[in-house]
Formats: C-alpha cells, structure tokens, sequence
C-alpha cells in the first residue's frame, strides 16, 4: 500500500515538474516586442547541415587525399574543433581555403534537402499576425543564406535577417550582441531569442535578452536533444500553444 501511495506521489511530482516546465517554455506575449530567431536548428532542420558537414564534406575531402572516410573524419575533427564558435566557423571562404573544396557549391549541390522544421511557417504567421518584430539573427553566412531564402524564402517571412558576418563577431561573442543592438534596436528585456545553441544562449542571456527559449528537436533525423539549463521548447510552434 504504501509502496502506490509514494509511487503515486513521485508521478504526480513529475507531471507536476513537466507542466511547470511547459508553463515556463510559454512565453507571456504581452511582455514581447521583438522575436530574435536563430535560423539553423530553430526556421530550418540542421538535418541539411549536418549532412553538408559530416556526410559530404568528409566524402569528398576523402575523395581529394586519397584516404577513406573514417580517415578524412579524423583529419577533419580537430580543424573543426580549433574554430568551433569562432567566426571563421561559419565563413565559406574560410573553409574553402583551409579544406581545398568550394564549401558553397558543396551546399549548392545539396540543396534540395534544404527544409523547414515542422511548424515553423506557421510559427512566422501567427507572431506576425501578433504584430511583433521579426528578425533573422544567424551565424549563417550569407552565401549559405542565400542558397537557403532560394529554396525556401524564409527571408520573406521576416522584418529583417542579420548574419554574423555583418558584424565580424558570431553571436558566441558579446560583440555580436553590441552590434546587434545598433543595427536592430530592440528593448532586451522585452525580446524573445531562441535558438538551439547552448553557448549561444548564454550569450544572449549575458545581452540581457529577457526571454530565451532553446530548441530540442533542431535536427529532424536526429533524437530531440535535452536543454536542462534554459526553458526549452521542441520547436518554435510550441510558443504558440494556448495555454
């Protein structure tokens, strides 16, 4: 007996525990003006990058030095992990030069698996028909932007897009931030920012955005990935639940 009674106590805690982390994944939309959106793994599946990434640039690094794909992988992740969260991360010319590849024709080439996450469109629609700014805030670079607004024209759905080339810092790094508020001036606490980058995130937080939201299912082929740290959310459609 006593065994039920605690059993039903704990799962009552944890439905408890989910809903007050569901309630606090909601936004209040009253106290938002402007919606700061990440672009890759928030708008649209990172399933398109990670198959860039680590499926054919790996591939065809394998091809040009004769090695196999195992050891083109092994080559590769320590190039990756020196400049991960550094701006030249995110430059095509960067990449281009350091692997001896056209990093823009490999997305070119691959750019019919370009796509939304579920929901997203709609996402856009209802937080513009809230009357709220809409803005594009990526460490996409604008190359890859572009082959991206082509397939999909995400750039039609938003007020504004800045990417972190503009601004010579990623959004990793508070000189993106401060760039960011002259460009788009914007109250921080009355800002929305979500995104499926942890480091990020912080980043934004140490801004002063007042509302951040992490994205646990930024990549459709890959199991949701859990964000203990921040008020996460599946995908952005989630903000608009009723609650």
């Amino acid at each position: 007996g006593t065994m039920c009674v605690q059993i039903e106590a704990q799962s009552r805690r944890i439905i408890a525990d989910i809903m007050n982390c569901a309630s606090q994944a909601l936004v209040d939309w009253s106290a938002i003006d402007s919606v700061f959106l990440d672009l890759d793994g928030t708008l649209l599946d990172l399933a398109f990058d990670n198959y860039v990434w680590l499926g054919r640039i790996p591939e065809l690094y394998a091809e040009a030095h004769g090695l196999s794909v195992p050891e083109a992988q092994a080559a590769l992740a320590p190039k990756f992990r020196r400049w991960a969260h550094q701006l030249q991360w995110y430059s095509t010319d960067f990449w281009s030069q350091e692997l001896g590849l056209d990093i823009a024709q490999i997305h070119r080439d691959a750019r019919a698996r370009v796509g939304w996450l579920p929901g997203a469109q709609r996402f856009l629609q209802g937080v513009r028909a809230l009357g709220k700014r809409l803005v594009l805030m990526t460490n996409s670079h604008p190359l890859i932007l572009t082959i991206k607004h082509e397939q999909t024209g995400v750039l039609d759905y938003l007020d504004a897009a800045f990417s972190s080339a503009q601004f010579g810092a990623p959004k990793e790094d508070p000189r993106f931030w401060a760039a960011a508020a002259r460009a788009e001036p914007h109250v921080p606490a009355r800002t929305l920012f979500c995104d499926d980058s942890a480091v990020v995130l912080r980043a934004a937080m140490r801004a002063g955005i007042g509302h951040v939201r992490a994205i646990r299912h930024a990549d459709s082929s890959c199991d949701p990935h859990e964000h203990e740290e921040f008020a996460a959310i599946d995908g952005v459609i989630d903000l608009l639940a009723v609650s």
